[in-house]
């Protein structure tokens, strides 16, 4: 990967006081720069631009202030139209260090087809604490969305193939882009890689933030709550990168596996993801077990498909009675023996009761069985013990 198809972007709102040390810092480390002016309305920004365009970089600007993720979608837009294949993205307050420019380069040249998050250093001073709880707060967030780590997601120090950024639709335009731009990124199929950065924050009297901890917290709720249900509806993203493997299917189990073993999902996480959906199929979550175990599979990080699968072995009738025969032996030291309208119809919520806590039992011991066998069989498939015959059209 050629560094003469990165550009750098400064998107930049009212920090005239920081974004030309900005500027002269990432010209010391990268050629192509462009500051993207979003609809700056202090009086020093005349003298600012000046500057700028004296030091040779290229200006754009927005008539009025549209938000952040509209400026990195613009600078993107003239990235993309000089022939670039990346952007990397840094703040225009000062806290990030150009320094670590060429790391986002190195890490471009080996995943171009990644985006590269800066993971802040907090071991510094002046860190206030709704960043360290905003991080906190969205990679949560992140995990349950997409089931992808990541340290930072709310850092603005990024490197962006411009294939995401001109080839996805987004519906947020300022500070919530930078979450919603990586849920999207991660369900199109790009990897989402961490790059240690440092950082630094002007004591709070000096600090500069454009955030506004009500409405940009109840956009990022409302986004958060979007994605979330969008993630767990059955139709298919949209997606960068071709899937290679079909979802797992009980019709076809050792294929499936086969196929998931092929995308580097290792047996413990395949057995994982069994034992994480059985547990949650014995469980009364009637109505809502499907989106209960993507929830829970997307946070853990296992294969939501598998987990949704191993979940409808529990279907009733066959675990829930014996959950409930369980929980009521537990409760009366015998087991339920009359199957009448009274003990299933009058008193349905003490056969509820006892369907919970005989899950708790039943529960465990079938996802260990489970988890347990999964585990086995795709070892066994790893370690070339079972052969699974590719079907006709599929690779070996």
């Amino acid at each position: 990967m050629s560094g003469q198809r990165i550009m750098v972007v400064i998107p930049h709102y009212n920090h005239c006081a920081t974004v030309v040390a900005v500027a002269r810092a990432c010209l010391a480390q990268h050629p192509h720069l462009v500051v993207v002016d979003d609809g700056s309305s202090a009086a020093a920004w005349p003298a600012v631009r000046a500057e700028l365009e004296r030091m040779g970089v290229a200006l754009l600007r927005h008539e009025r202030n549209r938000g952040k993720g509209a400026a990195v979608l613009t600078a993107a837009r003239y990235a993309a139209g000089r022939g670039m294949s990346h952007i990397i993205t840094i703040d225009a307050d000062g806290q990030h260090l150009a320094e670590d420019i060429p790391a986002f380069i190195a890490a471009i040249a080996a995943k171009p087809l990644a985006v590269q998050v800066g993971r802040r250093d907090f071991a510094v001073a002046n860190v206030p604490f709704s960043s360290r709880f905003g991080r906190a707060f969205s990679n949560f967030w992140l995990r349950v969305e997409t089931g992808c780590r990541l340290g930072d997601v709310q850092s603005g120090f990024r490197a962006y193939p411009l294939t995401l950024l001109t080839q996805l639709d987004f519906s947020e335009s300022g500070f919530a882009f930078e979450v919603e731009v990586l849920v999207r990124a991660a369900w199109a199929g790009l990897e989402l890689c961490d790059v240690p950065v440092q950082v630094r924050y002007a004591p709070a009297a000096q600090r500069i933030s454009h955030f506004d901890k009500w409405r940009d917290n109840l956009r990022l709720a409302w986004l958060n709550n979007r994605l979330c249900m969008r993630a767990m509806l059955p139709w298919p993203h949209r997606r960068l990168v071709p899937r290679t493997t079909a979802p797992f299917s009980w019709r076809r189990p050792l294929q499936s596996l086969r196929s998931l073993l092929a995308q580097d999902i290792s047996p413990l996480r395949l057995g994982l993801a069994t034992a994480v959906g059985i547990f949650l199929g014995a469980l009364p979550l009637i109505a809502c077990h499907t989106v209960v175990t993507l929830f829970v599979a997307g946070y853990v990080g296992v294969n939501r498909y598998l987990a949704v699968a191993a979940g409808n072995l529990c279907v009733p009738p066959l675990v829930p009675a014996l959950c409930i025969e369980v929980g009521y032996y537990l409760r009366h030291g015998h087991w339920l023996t009359e199957v009448s309208f009274t003990t299933l119809g009058r008193e349905c919520l003490q056969r509820l009761y006892e369907w919970f806590i005989g899950s708790l039992v039943v529960g465990p011991l079938l996802a260990l069985l489970g988890g347990g066998l999964v585990f086995a069989v795709s070892y066994a498939m790893q370690q070339g013990a079972i052969r699974v015959t590719p079907r006709r059209g599929e690779m070996s």
